[in-house]
């Protein structure tokens, strides 16, 4: 699981990197508001926490143009704000959870723990898209009626894209995503599937964008 510490106190920082690493985690932590907006817009990230008072752009403010852009990434408040106002404003504003400083370590993972089982649940078991539809269940997909044939490599590489359409998603998050395969993933073979994703796909109609340098892209949808 790959998670954003946007948190600009940089012993509390290197507390929790080094707390949550140890569980299992990945982090990447960034300091300022709007690098942190930057990150959850335009990569993948299994979950946020997020600190309202940071500099640059206010964690509030993250969070609100967020839900406008429809990512969905989630995101648990964790600030020296306690009031119940704040609470009230950052939940309204499609926060999963709200954690006020200091806070109890093993609280903090309990309640991250919970946050990601919500979240996996609450995946749609069939998702539609582009005239496509991905039975996330049965692990299958159609193009209208008409089952496609695709490789359970390719389904997952796939889903990944369709669960995240309209965010970049790097070839490091394919890697980390597909490393419980008895064959180890190489950066390399996530190229391979991809190009084997196109040939079936785009002559139906479904088209992936690759970022140069970074990963690749499926679009999303204008609503």
């Amino acid at each position: 699981m790959k998670l954003l510490l946007a948190e600009d106190d940089p012993v509390l920082a290197d507390g929790l990197m080094q707390a949550l690493q140890e569980t299992g985690y990945t982090l990447e932590n960034v300091q300022n508001g709007s690098d942190a907006l930057h990150l959850l817009l335009h990569f993948s990230y299994d979950a946020a926490i997020l600190d309202l008072g940071l500099p640059g752009l206010d964690g509030l403010e993250i969070l609100k143009q967020l839900r406008d852009q429809r990512n969905r990434t989630p995101v648990l408040i964790l600030t020296a704000r306690d009031t119940l106002q704040d609470r009230i404003a950052g939940l309204n504003l499609g926060a999963d959870d709200y954690m006020a400083k200091p806070f109890n370590l093993l609280e903090l993972e309990a309640r991250l723990r919970a946050l990601l089982r919500r979240a996996h649940f609450a995946h749609a078991q069939e998702i539609q898209f582009q005239g496509f539809r991905f039975d996330t269940e049965g692990r299958r997909l159609f193009k209208g009626t008409q089952p496609i044939e695709l490789s359970a490599r390719e389904l997952d590489l796939l889903e990944l894209l369709v669960v995240q359409r309209g965010r970049v998603v790097s070839k490091a998050k394919f890697v980390e995503s597909l490393c419980g395969w008895e064959e180890e993933m190489t950066l390399n073979a996530i190229e391979v599937y991809i190009s084997r994703l196109r040939k079936k796909l785009e002559p139906l109609g479904l088209q992936f964008r690759t970022i140069k340098g970074i990963g690749y892209l499926l679009e999303a949808e204008n609503a």
